[in-house]
């Protein structure tokens, strides 16, 4: 059975033969650890296959893990002090009110990035001039939304038109450490009917909807649902294991991120606690749980080994 297969019970209550497993190593892990962080990874084929064998971080990274700057296509301008980390827009390209009547979007098609949506128009407005729109909600608050929208309209029905996995994912950080920057009632107000519009198309095709979101963003999570999200990627450490369980166990599926902020600071005991604490918290036999770790350069060898240890082990946990 293929990961995704498994993923897909998991999402569907389809009681998976093993929690589902997904593994992300930024760049600057490789560039960091060298052969060390592939004698690691040999050791677990069912997570890693041989991808890793001939992999260099530098040949193969994305242009947004380079050191340096560049400008995408929506004229935001990034930037970048380590080589294998990613990015943040450090230039906005529409600096006031007035210039959202004149901004225009790509003539190209760059698909679906990692904050499509809601990080798409920080990134355009800069984080506080987009919460002082978000307050007092001038006619050129909906006018970037819509511009944004219908942009990415277009990109969802392209996607689709030879998209053959059942399964199609998205990103997008909704969340803060503490709740949503604009509070949900304004987030229900603007950002849901998009979300909703966007998603449908991929529902009248069939397809399940994975999505990534950072943050703490559990007020919102049957929202999501409700916008068509089966199954939702959301962190620990910012939505707090017992408002994850409150929320999502036995009702919507997620793939959880473990405490990334937990994992260079405990110990390998630590990391083994931490996993056994969520599976065995939000587990149910007939599904809802899948498990995610992302790796970074900040993250001892130790414990890296722990983790991919606690993970093998309790994929198979049964409760």
């Amino acid at each position: 059975m293929s990961s995704q297969e498994l993923l897909i019970k998991a999402a569907t209550y389809q009681y998976p033969e093993e929690i589902p497993v997904s593994i992300g190593m930024l760049p600057a892990v490789f560039i960091k650890y060298g052969d060390k962080i592939k004698e690691l990874m040999a050791n677990y084929p069912d997570f890693f296959g041989e991808w890793w064998k001939n992999y260099d971080p530098y040949e193969n990274m994305p242009g947004s893990y380079r050191k340096g700057q560049f400008t995408d296509p929506w004229g935001c301008v990034w930037s970048n002090e380590e080589d294998g980390m990613e990015s943040i827009v450090t230039v906005n390209p529409v600096k006031t009110r007035e210039d959202v009547h004149t901004m225009k979007e790509p003539e190209g098609d760059v698909g679906l990035p990692h904050g499509f949506m809601y990080l798409r128009l920080l990134d355009l407005r800069g984080f506080e001039e987009a919460m002082v729109d978000f307050f007092e909600e001038p006619p050129e608050l909906q006018m970037l939304i819509d511009k944004v929208f219908n942009y990415n309209l277009r990109q969802v029905k392209r996607m689709l038109e030879n998209n053959k996995s059942p399964m199609v994912y998205f990103g997008d950080d909704l969340g803060m450490q503490k709740g949503l920057a604009m509070g949900p009632e304004r987030w229900r107000k603007y950002m849901k009917p998009c979300f909703k519009a966007l998603y449908k198309l991929c529902k009248d095709d069939n397809k399940l909807i994975y999505m990534h979101t950072d943050g703490c963003i559990y007020e919102i999570m049957p929202d999501l649902q409700e916008c068509g999200v089966d199954m939702i990627n959301p962190q620990y450490r910012a939505n707090g294991l017992d408002n994850l369980v409150r929320v999502c166990k036995g009702k919507i599926p997620i793939c959880l991120d473990f405490d990334r902020q937990l994992f260079p600071f405990g110990t390998p005991d630590d990391m083994h606690r931490h996993v056994e604490e969520c599976v065995t918290s939000l587990y149910l036999p007939e599904g809802g749980l899948a498990l995610n770790l992302e790796i970074g350069p900040d993250n001892p060898l130790e414990n890296i080994k722990a983790l991919f240890d606690a993970v093998n082990e309790f994929r198979f946990y049964k409760g």
